[in-house]
This record gives C-alpha cells, structure tokens and sequence, in this order.
C-alpha cells in the first residue's frame, strides 16, 4: 500500500518509514508538518496515511480533515495523547485509526489493516447509497413520465409506460433519458 507519513519528530518518522517498508508497504512521500501533509497528499495521491495529531503550522486532525475534504482515503492517527477530547475530534474528521505512542510493529500493522477495511466499508456504502440515490431519481422521472402521458394523451397507466419503454427500445437510451425528455416537451405545455 502507497503510504504518506506525516509526523514532526524525525526519529518516530524512520521508525514509521522502516516499520511500512519491512511490512511490505511503500511510503510515498514524508511530512514535517500539518501543511506539507496536505500539499503531499494532494501530490502524491496515497493510499493511507498516517499522521501525528500534535504537528506545527497546522495540526494532524485539522489536516486529516483537509486532506479527506479533497480525496477520502484512510487516516491512522499517532499521538502521546489518548485525551477523549483529541479522540472525538479525530472521528469527527473522519480518521479510521488511531494509536498511542509508544506504538510496536504488531500495534501499527493491525490498525492498518483496520483503517482500510473500514474505509472500503464506507466506500461501499456511499456507493450503494449513491445508486439507490440514482435509481430513486430514475423511479420519480419514470412516474412522471407517465403520469403527464396519461393526463395529456389520455393513456392507462400500463399503455404509458408501454410507451415509455417502446421509446426507450427504439433509441437505445436509458428509460430515464426518455422519462426526462417527455418531461421537458409535455411538462411545460
């Protein structure tokens, strides 16, 4: 997996470097600072990162949130903290792991693992929700469709959307294509 680290203090960075390597990761790209997370991230378009949440300029929530606002991947928060409150702002962001330093090898893999999974979890769901979303859309168009077929030719319910289909099957296009064009030309007489 393509990683980014973003974690202030050097020495916890090549630990975290040499961990991902030896784990069969690759990192991508390493930042300093809240900031340099963000424009790295953007630049080297990860597939995870991991970040400190205490960082300069711009903090590793405040940045986790920047960076999930451009482009959703997991977010593994590290930090000498295990306050509540650096906790709740953490999910609230929308972060997919977090660990305590001091973190072990057999810490850091795991919650990985876990920050993936969840994230293709949430993935799966927008996109189920997005298709419903769309389908829901289609069914609405459908019905009126037919309802302005059956007031304005005097149509059964059954013959207008015959027709509907019929169209549909004649040109190729998707049933709401058709839906939305009857709907243009007869909803604005």
């Amino acid at each position: 997996m393509r990683i980014l680290i973003a974690e202030d203090e050097t020495i916890i960075r090549l630990d975290l470097r040499d961990l991902l390597e030896r784990s069969g990761h690759e990192v991508v790209a390493e930042a300093r600072d809240g900031e340099e997370a963000v424009a790295l991230a953007r630049e080297h378009q990860p597939e995870l990162a991991i970040m400190d949440v205490k960082m300069p300029k711009l903090d590793g929530i405040e940045a986790a949130k920047r960076i999930l606002g451009e482009r959703p991947i997991p977010i593994v928060m590290l930090t000498a903290y295990g306050q509540e409150e650096l906790v709740s702002r953490a999910v609230e962001a929308g972060v997919f792991g977090y660990l305590v330093k001091p973190f072990r090898e057999q810490d850091l893999v795991p919650a990985i693992a876990t920050a993936r999974a969840r994230h293709e979890e949430l993935q799966a769901v927008r996109e189920e929700a997005e298709s419903l979303a769309d389908a829901l859309s289609a069914r609405k168009a459908i019905e009126r469709a037919k309802g302005l077929l059956m007031q304005k030719e005097g149509l059964s319910e059954e013959a207008a959307f015959a027709r509907l289909r019929k169209a549909s099957q004649v040109s190729g296009r998707p049933l709401k294509v058709i839906a939305d064009a009857v709907i243009a030309t007869l909803g604005t007489e």
